[in-house]
């Protein structure tokens, strides 16, 4: 029996036991791991490391339990990019034209999207919700590019992000216009993890990795998109799918309201784990 360490984002912590049977891994990982094999998906050992150190960083952080949907897009398939990392729930169901790579997915810019199967009003508080996603391509867009969801015909509520040709991000947390909608400086480089977090019924943040790029004193909401919210394009209030984007994912979350401190550590940890793929930008 051999053992070895894993390295965390503060140096070699958790030590793996190896022995004739395999490698043991922390249960919610290898619960993921086993949907993947389930599915179809083959994971490298690489990848499964990679993973494990992840769920271990969230836990110690106290963020695993605020992320409802973890979707870390390893195993350069569908079978194995469409599976939540959290649980069972919210498996995504990928449409059109995608490209895997080990290096992540990337969506046509066409037709293609990956439908996660999560309402926000069955499984969101109204002021507490977070998404992200980490992008690996910088591309100035012509047209918007956009990723979430709206519920009725005027695209309220809304809950989403919408990358403008000036390269201005615009993020929005149940709701359309100003204060509501937060726009960052344009000229943004969209490479790295891109977060938007609503902690109260008067605080939203955007953030670049962890550097908060735009914020809003923002109004109490009553409603929330009923609506599966969408990675690679967005789904209107009409029902249409509109905004189809180019970005190679390689991570995307979708949880309860996280604080500076929380998004700096989901920052740092996705980070690390995408530095152990060999794929961080």
């Amino acid at each position: 029996m051999g053992r070895f360490d894993i390295r965390t984002r503060s140096g070699p912590i958790y030590t793996i036991i190896q022995g004739q049977g395999g490698v043991s891994f922390d249960a919610d990982a290898q619960a993921f791991f086993d949907r993947v094999t389930a599915a179809g998906g083959a994971l490298t050992l690489i990848e499964k490391n990679a993973v494990n150190t992840l769920v271990l960083n969230l836990k110690s952080d106290n963020i695993w339990t605020l992320l409802k949907a973890v979707y870390p897009m390893v195993g350069s398939s569908a079978a194995a990019c469409s599976q939540n990392l959290k649980s069972s729930s919210f498996t995504g169901t990928f449409s059109g034209g995608w490209t895997f790579a080990s290096s992540g997915v990337t969506p046509n810019g066409t037709n293609a999207y990956i439908d996660t199967v999560f309402a926000p009003n069955a499984n969101l508080t109204f002021n507490s919700c977070s998404f992200s996603i980490y992008s690996r391509t910088n591309v100035n867009p012509s047209t918007n590019q956009s990723w979430g969801c709206a519920s009725n015909s005027n695209d309220l509520p809304l809950l989403g992000a919408t990358l403008l040709a000036t390269k201005a991000i615009y993020s929005y947390i149940y709701s359309y216009t100003s204060p509501d909608a937060m726009q960052s400086a344009i000229n943004q480089v969209f490479q790295g993890l891109f977060s938007s977090s609503r902690t109260s019924a008067i605080s939203a943040v955007t953030y670049k990795n962890s550097t908060s790029i735009a914020s809003t004193i923002t109004n109490a909401q009553t409603t929330q998109p009923s609506s599966n919210f969408l990675l690679g394009a967005f789904r209107n209030g009409l029902n249409s799918i509109i905004d189809y984007n180019t970005y190679e994912l390689a991570f995307a979350h979708i949880g309860d309201g996280l604080d500076a401190t929380q998004i700096g550590n989901l920052s740092s940890s996705v980070q690390t784990f995408q530095t152990s793929l060999s794929r961080q930008v």
